[in-house]
């Protein structure tokens, strides 16, 4: 167990800061343009999987009596990154649509890198913040998501994700056999409209409308359209259609990690709507180091199912025999999801051992296979 004492020290926050070499290749990319505009992928992608490789598994447990104020440093990056993921993409929309020396095709590739940045890091800090009690950085977690037009995540899934996670009421619970681009389409598909029913359910409950001024698709509206007139306002129509271009990869990569993450990994359904409680199970883990800095323990899922409020510095890694692991961590396996073959050749035997592993009793996996088990009640 790692003492609270090492764990508030900066030097042991000091590699989730990482994110922040980000910017100075997002200035590269668009100012020199040519090979640069590959660096914030393969920065992201490329170098973390490299580090995972030299630097090993990281299966030490933090002391969980750490006080929040010994987390100081590891809260500061998640707070601090709003300002600077937007001042980048302010600074790109009205920069790029502008430079000459850049081409369409370098154009895209620069604004496909702050997807990236904007997807992997700015995301990722936005489901830290987002389970968070605090008002601003809830705020800080609503306003990244609408910097990428897809605020009703929130909702989705603290209402939807947390509660219904290995049933069929969850949309972004992978089925096993399930290829991502099939994923990809039929999650954008559903989450919006799960997650404005989410919030049209609560708000019956206290006999209030859908329109309500609580309902909280109000605030990510307002922001959405927001950053759509700033994007417009500053870059003109090509400076608004690389946001939206950042915004989708964004996306794609947000999709990406949830496809991994509980891929083919259902609840038991113990009849008429009854599932069991969430397990360590239900979520596949990586304990690779350096992907786990990138995305400041993540991978540790298992552990943020069980107490979603923990912070990242926080979270518990379990052993095999609690909970599934992935081969690699997230930026190699989600490669591999873009490529279903792939995929499948390397985890479906994976799923078909975890069930024998952990569910020996179940003979017919079909309606687990096609979501056609009753709705959680």
């Amino acid at each position: 167990m790692i003492p609270a004492s090492q764990i508030a020290r900066f030097q042991s926050a000091a590699p989730f800061w990482l994110s922040l070499l980000m910017i100075p290749l997002a200035w590269l990319s668009a100012t020199r343009g040519g090979p640069w505009v590959f660096a914030l992928p393969l920065f992201s992608w490329g170098l973390f999987s490299l580090l995972d490789t030299l630097t090993g598994l990281y299966e030490e447990n933090a002391d969980l009596e750490t006080t929040e104020d010994q987390l100081f440093w590891y809260r500061l990056i998640t707070i601090v990154w709003f300002p600077i993921q937007v001042g980048v993409l302010g600074w790109l929309i009205w920069y790029v649509p502008g430079a000459e020396h850049l081409s369409w095709p370098e154009k895209l590739m620069v604004f496909f890198g702050m997807g990236v940045v904007s997807g992997t890091t700015g995301i990722v800090y936005s489901h830290e913040l987002m389970h968070q009690s605090d008002k601003l950085e809830r705020w800080l977690g609503d306003l990244l998501m609408a910097s990428v037009l897809y605020g009703h995540f929130r909702s989705e899934h603290l209402l939807v994700h947390h509660r219904y996670v290995g049933t069929p009421r969850d949309a972004v619970t992978a089925r096993y056999n399930e290829g991502f681009h099939r994923f990809f389409a039929r999650v954008l598909r559903q989450s919006h409209s799960s997650a404005f029913a989410a919030e049209k359910t609560m708000l019956a409950r206290k006999d209030l409308p859908w329109h309500h001024r609580s309902n909280p698709f109000w605030r990510y509206w307002t922001l959405e359209i927001a950053f759509l007139l700033a994007a417009l306002a500053i870059g003109g129509w090509a400076g608004l259609a690389l946001f939206l271009w950042q915004a989708f990869v964004a996306i794609w990569q947000l999709e990406l990690v949830n496809y991994v993450e509980h891929y083919g990994l259902t609840r038991k359904h113990l009849g008429e709507g009854r599932y069991e409680h969430v397990l360590p199970r239900h979520s596949w883990n990586a304990t690779h180091r350096a992907s786990n800095w990138l995305l400041i323990n993540l991978q540790r899922h298992s552990d943020h199912h069980y107490k979603p409020r923990r912070r990242f510095p926080l979270l518990q890694t379990y052993p095999k025999d609690e909970a599934p692991q992935l081969p690699h961590g997230y930026p190699v396996m989600t490669f591999l999801a873009m490529i279903p073959p792939l995929w499948r050749r390397r985890m479906n035997p994976r799923v078909r051992a975890w069930r024998r592993q952990f569910y020996p009793e179940i003979d017919d996996w079909t309606p687990y296979k096609q979501a056609t088990n009753p709705l959680p009640r």
